[in-house]
C-alpha cells in the first residue's frame, strides 16, 4: 500500500516540522555557546542531531512507501531568549508542540486505515514521551535550583 496524498503531504509537513526543531535547537546552542554554558550547548546540539534523525527517518519512510517528499523552506527560528531556564520553557513548550503533530499524524494513519504507517509511527510517539520529559525534568532543576544551580545543570548536560 502506497502513502495516501494526504499522509504524503501530512508527512511533508511533519518533515518540515522537524527541520524548524533541528534549527530551533541550533539557534538555542549559538544561545548557550555565546553565553559559555558549553553543556547547555552540547545538550542543544545533540537535540539537532536527533531531530535531524528524526526528519532522515521520515524522508526514508515516505519514499519506501511512494510518497512525494517535497524538501521546503525552513522558517526562521527565535534566537534570543530572557535567560537559560527560558530557554528549557521553550523546549518543553516546542516538544509539547511536537507531540501533538505526531499525535495527528498518527490519527490521519487510523483514518487513512494505514496500518504499517501506524507502526511506524509508534516510535515517534513514544519518542516524544521521552522527549517531553527529558525537558520537563532539566526545566525542574531550574526552577528548584534557580540561577545558583546553573554551573551544575550546565555539567550535568554536558554529560549527555
Amino acid at each position: 500500500m502506497e502513502l495516501t496524498k494526504k499522509l504524503s503531504d501530512a508527512f511533508n509537513a511533519q518533515i518540515n516540522a522537524e527541520m524548524w526543531s533541528s534549527n530551533l535547537y541550533l539557534s538555542m546552542a549559538v544561545y548557550f555557546m555565546d553565553m559559555g554554558l558549553d553543556g547547555c550547548a552540547h545538550w542543544m546540539k545533540k537535540q539537532v542531531e536527533e531531530e535531524t534523525e528524526h526528519a532522515h527517518k521520515l524522508i526514508e519512510y515516505a519514499v519506501k512507501r511512494g510518497g512525494k517528499v517535497l524538501i521546503k523552506q525552513i522558517n526562521e527560528v527565535p534566537a534570543e531568549w530572557e535567560g537559560p531556564q527560558a530557554v528549557f520553557e521553550a523546549v518543553y513548550k516546542h516538544e509539547l508542540h511536537v507531540s501533538q503533530l505526531i499525535d495527528k499524524l498518527m490519527d490521519l494513519a487510523i483514518e487513512e486505515n494505514d496500518k504499517a504507517t501506524q507502526e511506524f509511527l509508534r516510535w515517534f510517539v513514544t519518542e516524544q514521551v521521552e522527549e517531553e520529559e527529558s525537558a520537563k525534568s532539566i526545566l525542574d532543576k531550574f526552577k528548584i535550583y534557580g540561577v545558583h544551580g546553573l554551573y551544575s545543570v550546565d555539567r550535568e548536560l554536558g554529560k549527555r
